[in-house]
């Protein structure tokens, strides 16, 4: 943890911050560490969805009304 250079206060509800020391101490890490993994798991789920949004912006559009009709049509519901 010597790399990290930012230092902020969270709270958290009992309960969590109970699983977070018990998982601290199961693991051998810090609190701060599974914290900064956790953050760094969900910025890199961000930015894969960020991707996959890119990637299908050329798709077309349709409404939910025009789903609805086309499910309805082709005997979906």
């Amino acid at each position: 943890m010597a790399s990290l250079s930012k230092r902020s206060t969270v709270y958290f509800e009992p309960a969590i911050h109970q699983a977070l020391k018990l998982r601290a101490a199961s693991t051998d890490k810090s609190i701060s560490e599974i914290i900064d993994e956790a953050v760094r798991l969900l910025i890199a789920e961000d930015q894969q969805d960020l991707a996959t949004i890119s990637d299908r912006v050329a798709e077309p559009e349709i409404s939910y009304e025009a789903l609805i009709n086309d499910l309805k049509a082709h005997g979906k519901i």
